[in-house]
């Protein structure tokens, strides 16, 4: 036995490890992500709520046919993350369907139920480019539930970088609707009213976009005797282009709040300017916009400035034409109403397109000590003016001198987490609160954003049609501000559940085409001969060596 076990130890040490190795997968999988972005690994959160499936998950993959190479790589990551989905899922299937083998009638119908194609760009090998139809969507149902997925993310960008941020973004938008399907519990969140807010139109898309996350509640808490907890049923509140000053009692309860660990989410004018006078006289005067808050906001650690930001990149307006010219209204830049760039690096603005607005006030961190982290979230471009309160908006001297535009990416709004300091930690209880709970003084770990601008989350209204937020009625074009309302919201009451799977990042590694056609013969003699090579040199070097070992042998 002894004998036996020496001549064949080592085939039997084999089979025992491979043994016990399959024995060890099927008791648990191990799964090892060796690249540098880990694009091939889910995050925690994803595999809980995988995890939490109670039936089969179907998606159905629409990304078919020809594809450019940016597409391909978009269709096989999908394939890859829902592959690396089933481990955690069980019963997770997937299914194909390419819509243009559909016939037109069928195709049509598709359309409208929103699987609207792309026009995916195809360059052949003789350079010949040619535009395919493509449906960058996939379908999931849960239980009787279906929603369609859009795989691309972001806007006015290259093939590349839009095919780049939805690879990114994959997890996401694949894990978002499973996310909705499976909550049983809707949070609430409130818009506060009771400062002259504008007219309910020009926040309905606020309240319908948010209506897909959260239970969207209105109301006032001013009054002559308000409750002290009549916000502790919110997750989060919404404090939406205020226009009149917030009494004693209201500051008192929102500064509360937020001690117990309430969320908020400020939208506010750092001037005072008349709309309807800039409408019918051309000019208006501006002056800070002071409604109260300010003194909280300092204390968090925030502050707007009574200033307005001019951006040479910005929203366009029609104005009446030269009686010289054919046309009646000419289009020429608008300065106060700025496209802001979105910080790439926090989850709430991460992939995010432009963001449309109009009067804007730049804020700045105050206290910088005091422990609290805070991101800036959009800020202006490379060329920026910034306009001083008292001073005057004026249509008429539109006509800019871009030498005045010195300031860069100035900040417009930001996100704070950590404890934050009371308003009221050395004053007294206003009267007109009800409750004896005494003043707390240091806020349990929460969250608030702060935006110098109520016009981000507001939306234009013409003969009684709301348009949705982020829409030029100008150029027909769609800005990002519906997603960023949104994603700032999820922020605020998700933690760091859903919003942090926003944050990956995939480094785009572009293909110099021009290059790759010049030396693509080149390249194709290489991988063809190389490994016919190799396996020449690693075939001779063990004829060789096996002639040297059992040679000698022989001769002995």
């Amino acid at each position: 036995m002894i004998g036996y076990w020496k001549k064949y130890r080592v085939a039997i040490t084999v089979v025992v490890c491979v043994v016990l190795a399959n024995v060890l997968v099927q008791l648990r999988v191990f799964r090892w992500d060796l690249t540098d972005d880990k694009i091939y690994s889910l995050s925690d959160a994803s595999k809980v709520l995988l995890q939490q499936t109670d039936a089969p998950i179907e998606v159905t993959i629409l990304l078919n046919g020809e594809l450019s190479a940016g597409f391909q790589r978009l269709r096989k990551a999908t394939i890859e993350t829902l592959e690396e989905m089933k481990v955690y899922a069980h019963g997770l299937q997937i299914h194909y369907q390419d819509l243009n083998e559909l016939d037109a009638k069928a195709r049509q119908e598709m359309e409208q139920q929103g699987f609207v194609p792309t026009r995916n760009t195809i360059v052949e090998h003789s350079g010949k480019t040619v535009e395919m139809r493509t449906y960058p969507y996939a379908v999931l149902r849960y239980h009787d539930e279906e929603a369609i997925i859009n795989l691309l993310s972001g806007t006015e960008q290259s093939e590349e970088e839009v095919t780049n941020a939805g690879i990114e973004q994959l997890e996401y938008n694949l894990m978002e609707p499973l996310y909705l399907m499976q909550r049983t519990e809707t949070p609430r969140v409130a818009i506060l009213e009771g400062h002259d807010e504008a007219d309910e139109r020009y926040s309905y898309d606020l309240e319908n976009t948010l209506s897909a996350y959260f239970q969207v509640d209105r109301g006032s808490i001013n009054g002559d005797s308000v409750d002290l907890h009549i916000l502790d049923n919110y997750q989060a509140i919404i404090i939406a282009n205020p226009q009149s000053s917030f009494g004693e009692t209201e500051r008192y309860i929102i500064d509360q709040y937020i001690m117990r660990g309430g969320k908020v989410l400020w939208a506010v004018d750092g001037v005072r300017f008349s709309d309807e006078m800039l409408h019918s006289e051309g000019y208006t005067p501006i002056v800070e916009h002071e409604i109260g808050i300010k003194d909280m906001l300092f204390r968090y650690g925030i502050c707007i400035d009574p200033a307005l930001v001019q951006d040479v990149q910005c929203l366009t307006i029609p104005v009446q034409a030269p009686s010289s010219s054919k046309q009646s209204h000419i289009l020429i830049p608008w300065t106060y109403a700025p496209l802001l760039q979105s910080n790439p690096y926090h989850p709430i603005t991460h992939d995010l397109g432009a963001i449309m607005s109009t009067f804007v006030s730049p804020i700045r961190a105050v206290n910088d000590e005091d422990g609290i982290e805070k991101f800036v979230l959009l800020y202006t471009s490379t060329a920026t003016k910034v306009t001083r309160c008292p001073n005057e908006v004026n249509l008429s001297g539109n006509e800019q001198n871009w030498d005045q535009y010195e300031h860069a990416n100035v900040p417009v709004a930001a996100s704070m987490e950590g404890v934050f300091p009371s308003a009221y930690a050395h004053r007294m209880m206003p009267e007109g609160v009800m409750g004896n709970d005494p003043v707390i003084k240091q806020s349990a770990p929460t969250r608030q954003v702060v935006i110098g601008s109520g016009s981000v989350l507001m939306n234009n209204a013409q003969q009684n049609q709301v348009m949705a937020m982020g829409y030029d009625p100008v150029t027909g074009r769609l800005y990002s501000n519906r997603d960023f309302i949104t994603n700032a919201m999820l922020w605020l009451t998700d933690g760091d559940g859903l919003i942090s799977l926003r944050e990956k990042i995939v480094p785009l590694r572009l293909l110099n085409t021009k290059r790759a056609y010049k030396e693509r013969t080149k390249v194709e003699i290489i991988s063809t001969v190389a490994p016919i090579v190799f396996l020449l040199l690693v075939g001779g070097t063990v004829m060789v060596i096996r002639k040297r070992k059992y040679g000698l042998k022989a001769k002995g």
